[in-house]
């Protein structure tokens, strides 16, 4: 499998604290000066500008790694969205995670009826390659009139109380929201959201590994995965 090169030339740190750095400001909730100040007490003197800037560029290079080497996901899909205010104007940050929690998809629109909802559904089965058992959604009508024009057969449940799944996967971002105080712009919000998740997705421990060994074990798997993708390693 190819994938895109990282150069980290003319840089001053090695890739390995850089992928490091990178990894802290998305894996965990903290400011870049949270970031900043952690670094400082390693010996590492890095502006959090600095941080924001490795952030942007080599970020998204991880998350595309780390989002193909995903395995395939459940067959159950919990739809929802949420709103977004950025710069004053309200935006849909659309999200679908399987039965286990596993985030597949997130796309920021500026709507929300079938349009937008016909755009998630269509764009789940294009990167996945295949037709879920089920999905599951809120009362919302979007979702069976964009279902019928994609996927007229697809067994589709439509009910506030089945689609908790979906809706506790919005409180990391929105908890990740209020440590940035909001974005700046819907480009930087997708952006960030998908490197968050793609991280999100490699350090989630599954179900069927609930062990303290095997929790250890799943760990140092997702830590040895990041740092292959960030050329790191």
């Amino acid at each position: 499998m190819q994938t895109q090169k990282i150069s980290y030339k003319r840089h001053r740190f090695p890739p390995q604290i850089i992928a490091h750095i990178v990894w802290l400001y998305v894996r965990f909730n903290l400011s870049l000066r949270e970031v900043e100040e952690l670094m400082l007490e390693r010996g590492v003197d890095v502006s959090y500008e600095t941080i924001r800037r490795w952030s942007v560029k080599f970020g998204p290079l991880i998350a595309h790694v780390l989002q193909r080497r995903q395995p395939r996901p459940g067959d159950v899909w919990h739809l929802d969205e949420v709103v977004v205010k950025i710069a004053g104007r309200s935006y849909w940050l659309w999200r679908a995670v399987d039965q286990h929690g596993f985030v597949l998809e997130e796309i920021l629109q500026s709507r929300r009826d079938k349009r937008a909802a016909k755009r998630l559904l269509v764009k789940l089965m294009k990167r996945w390659g295949f037709v879920p058992k089920r999905i599951i959604t809120d009362k919302l009508r979007s979702y069976g009139a964009a279902k019928r024009e994609v996927a007229p057969g697809l067994d589709h449940w439509s009910h506030k109380g089945l689609n908790n799944r979906a809706e506790n996967s919005h409180l990391p971002f929105r908890k990740r929201e209020r440590v940035m105080q909001g974005f700046r712009s819907p480009g930087g919000l997708q952006r960030f959201v998908s490197m968050k998740s793609a991280t999100r997705n490699s350090f989630s421990v599954p179900a069927r590994r609930r062990s303290a060994l095997t929790i250890r074990y799943h760990r140092l798997e997702a830590f040895e995965a990041w740092k292959s993708a960030a050329q790191a390693a």
